[in-house]
């Protein structure tokens, strides 16, 4: 305590960041985590508003923390001086072995090497990685398929703190890099080695086999399994995991958690109906497990969860109207905080529930309904196509602008799409444009044409 006396507001000032106060505004469903200690309080600076522009979880005030404290104390001056620098550059060109690509040495945080984006690298053979240091800003990557000199390349550019790695190989070992946060798929990975700085894993289609080297046995992980479903498991290795989402599909189970002895916060996030949780009293046998989000479990019931005895926050986003009366009375007086949003009538799910738009009403009543109707109606045409094929091109073409024109009506008029949605009709927009067999790159090319929001 002695070392926080006269402590002010944490101020930004590493990468971009010019000095500001570190401000987010924080919903009341987001508990605090379990491993936060109340240390007290000090007082708000004069002239902050009450509430900021910025809203999140309280994990990004931890995140800002760290992320100041690395560009504080452990990025090389070398790194943290010609990231600035190249803040005034023009642009360079970039050749990684297949060619030269002219960039902004200012621009690329995100540098897609996947394959997936612009940026072209050899089909195989050596990579030239000293490439990056045209780029001293770039401090996440995308990359696929085997490792090729990655690792060595991290290692010696500790600005780079994200990864994305699909199509991984057998082993991956990143242990001298300087992570925080990585993102990995790969059928064929059966053991990663992770560096102590990395605090967020999300895996995607792994190998039930695989084993996981972390520090700590994961403990100071937020774990993500994304594509999650009844079978998932968590990897060997990671027993000390404290944090852990499950993401994925309709129906869900968590007997793989009940090794997490440690387990202090659960959240799951159903991406298609109905929204089922299986084996849930697996939970039981969690005695550190205090707070569980749960995101569109439209099939859960008030007595899917067993008694938790640690349970002190749960919140749930997205669920039958009619659980909620006996949901309430059963945390009533118990000391479980309880908050609920989205609560949707039954006999609308009855008809909404594969709408990728049913959540919007939470937005906007009419404004959500609209949607799910224009989506409905894009269906229903789609539909009667793939039984005439003859007609089918120009007439998906048709059906599909005329969805998008009804989300930009529907946006000028309730002005209920922003990021989150946007995303939301860009995959429901992909996903009806592949089901009339419409190429990937003319979908992607159709929307950013069609949409004005």
């Amino acid at each position: 305590m002695d070392e926080l006396r006269g402590v002010g507001p944490l101020m930004l000032d590493h990468h971009a960041y010019d000095g500001c106060l570190a401000h987010v505004s924080i919903g009341s469903w987001h508990a605090v985590p379990p491993g936060f200690v109340w240390l007290g309080n000090l007082p708000v600076p004069e002239g902050v508003p009450a509430l900021s522009n910025t809203y999140s979880g309280w994990h990004s005030l931890a995140d800002d923390v760290v992320r100041q404290r690395r560009w504080d104390r452990e990025l090389p001056a070398a790194a943290k001086d010609t990231y600035l620098a190249a803040a005034t550059r023009g642009a360079v060109d970039v050749d990684f072995g297949a060619g030269t690509a002219t960039l902004g040495a200012a621009t690329p945080r995100l540098l897609d090497l996947s394959g997936a984006g612009s940026m072209r690298v050899p089909g195989s053979g050596p990579v030239r990685w000293s490439a990056l240091d045209q780029l001293p800003r770039c401090t996440a990557l995308a990359w696929a398929g085997p490792e090729r000199g990655l690792a060595g390349a991290l290692a010696d550019r500790p600005i780079v703190s994200s990864l994305t790695w699909r199509d991984a190989p057998p082993v991956v070992d990143l242990t001298d890099t300087g992570l925080q946060h990585l993102s990995l798929s790969g059928a064929d990975v059966r053991e990663m080695r992770l560096p102590r700085s990395l605090h967020g894993l999300e895996l995607a289609a792994v190998d039930p086999g695989l084993a996981v080297y972390a520090a700590d046995g994961g403990r100071w992980l937020h774990l993500i399994l994304s594509g999650a479903d009844a079978e998932t498991t968590v990897p060997a290795g990671l027993h000390g995991v404290r944090e852990i989402a499950l993401d994925g599909g309709g129906t869900m189970s968590v007997t793989a958690l009940r090794e997490l002895k440690r387990l202090e916060s659960l959240r799951i996030h159903w991406r298609q109906p109905p929204g089922q949780l299986i084996d849930a009293a697996a939970l039981g046998s969690l005695t550190s497990l205090a707070v569980i989000e749960l995101v569109d479990g439209y099939g859960l019931d008030a007595d899917t969860l067993p008694e938790l005895t640690s349970l002190t926050q749960l919140s749930i986003s997205g669920l039958r109207r009619s659980i909620v009366p006996a949901l309430k009375t059963r945390y009533r007086g118990t000391g479980v905080r309880l908050v609920i949003e989205g609560a949707k009538r039954d006999t609308w799910l009855a008809a909404n529930l594969n709408n990728p738009f049913r959540d919007w009403i939470d937005d906007d009543a009419r404004g959500g309904a609209a949607a799910c109707k224009a989506y409905a109606s894009a269906v229903r045409t789609l539909d009667k196509l793939l039984r005439n094929r003859d007609r089918q091109a120009d007439e998906a073409e048709s059906a599909l602008r005329t969805l998008l024109e009804a989300l930009n009506t529907i946006d000028q008029k309730y002005e209920i799409i922003d990021t989150l949605r946007r995303e939301e009709a860009f995959d429901a927009f992909v996903e009806l444009a592949t089901r009339a067999q419409v190429p990937a790159h003319l979908a992607d090319q159709w929307f950013d044409e069609w949409r004005d929001f």
